[in-house]
Formats: C-alpha cells, structure tokens, sequence
C-alpha cells in the first residue's frame, strides 16, 4: 500500500485527529522542561550508594570508581556529562549534557542524578510511599 492510497482512505476527521495528535506532541516537546523542576545539585551514586554530591553550579571534573570500571564527570554551566567511561559501548558518554535527570552506566554500576535534593518533611509523602 502506498502512501497516497494511505492517505486517501482517510476520513477528514482521521486528518483532523492526526493534526491535532502531532500539535500535542510538539507542543509537549517544547514545554517539557518548564514542568519539570530545574536542577540544583549533582549526586554520583556507585554500586547503589551515594558517594558524591556537588551544586550544579560549580564546574568540576570528577572522576568516580567503581569495581567494576571508572567514569569521568564534567560539571560546567549547570550541567554534567561524562567524558570517558571504561564501558565497553559508551551510552553514557553519548548521551550528552544532562541538566536534569540522569545519566546511568550499567556496566559500571554507576549513576549520576540532576534534580534538587530536597529531603521530605517528617510525615509527608513522597512519590516512592503514595
């Protein structure tokens, strides 16, 4: 089947649909990072446990070990990335500048988490409990 048979076995509202489906997602493209909170601090979490925790907004570079392998962490401008890894296929390292979220390397149980570092108030429930 080709794309003008496709396109002409649609109705006009499988067309309006269609639009407005792309607009959505376009849109939540462009906005999602006014939603999500920005970032404040970096922690770099090894084998699970946290083992470093620096502010966004002091550049450094880090290098973390692990049994498993090493990572270097560069903090610049308000975001981190890793700049080598010993990993054998490098997804950490290709996945650029994080300014929120996480960056995560498998192979060296390593993790590096952007997002503020608020601790809950006595009694109030997180996202983890409900």
């Amino acid at each position: 089947m080709s794309l003008r048979e496709t396109i002409n076995g649609t109705t006009a509202g499988d067309r309006v649909l269609f639009i407005f489906l792309l607009l959505v997602s376009f849109i939540g493209i462009f906005f999602i990072k006014e939603v999500l909170p920005r970032g404040n601090e970096v922690v770099i979490e090894v084998e699970g446990r946290v083992a470093y925790e620096y502010p966004l907004d002091s550049d450094r570079t880090v290098k973390v070990e692990s049994r498993y392998g090493h990572l270097t962490v560069e903090i610049r401008k308000g975001k981190v990335r890793v700049v080598d890894a010993s990993c054998p296929n490098k997804l950490c390292e290709h996945q650029g500048w994080v300014s929120s979220g996480a960056i995560v390397c498998l192979p060296n149980r390593i993790s590096i988490l952007v997002g503020s570092q608020e601790k809950p108030k006595d009694g109030a429930v997180d996202a983890t409990a409900g």
